[in-house]
């Protein structure tokens, strides 16, 4: 199988990341899309984050009507901190037939050379590029802050993330 690796925090899941995952689908032709939650960028260690495995059944269920748009927790077990190339050398031995498409926003890509192994990721996968900042017009952040000023979130975010943050009382 060809399958798109989509990791990151989620921090919460939102549309803007399952339209990058269906704009990957179909465009990259791939069959698949992981979103890969990690439990920590090694590039963010200074930044609060939600307990990982909150915060994977949260895309679980954001993604649950999307059989080609997987949520992974693969990450989770791997030694820590999730560095994107011992994330691939973990994969590609538990998965030797699969082909892996690294797909990252465009801020990613821009500092790319500050990743462990950047020049071996760029040699070894290919990789699926999406805008970012201001090209996709919602970001965690801006959920995150709509959440603290208690305002509706329901038109930015799957009605499963809607209904899970909601019965935590989350605002």
């Amino acid at each position: 199988m060809r399958i798109g690796l989509f990791g990151g925090s989620f921090n919460p899941i939102h549309n803007g990341h399952i339209a990058i995952g269906k704009w990957m689908l179909e465009n990259k032709r791939l069959d698949e899309v992981w979103f890969m939650v990690s439990p920590q960028n090694p590039l963010k260690v200074n930044k609060a984050l939600p307990d990982a495995e909150e915060r994977y059944h949260l895309v679980k269920q954001a993604l649950a009507d999307e059989p080609r748009l997987i949520a992974k927790d693969y990450e989770l077990s791997l030694p820590q901190p999730s560095y994107t190339w011992t994330t691939l050398q973990h994969l590609k031995a538990d998965y030797p037939d699969d082909e892996f498409v690294l797909i990252l926003g465009g801020d990613n890509w821009k500092r790319l050379e500050r990743w462990r192994h950047w020049k071996d990721i760029v040699w070894q996968y290919e990789i699926g590029t999406y805008p970012r900042n201001g090209e996709i017009p919602i970001s965690s952040t801006m959920i995150r802050e709509m959440i603290a000023q208690g305002a509706d979130i329901s038109p930015f975010v799957p009605k499963a993330v809607v209904q899970l943050l909601n019965h935590k009382n989350v605002t």
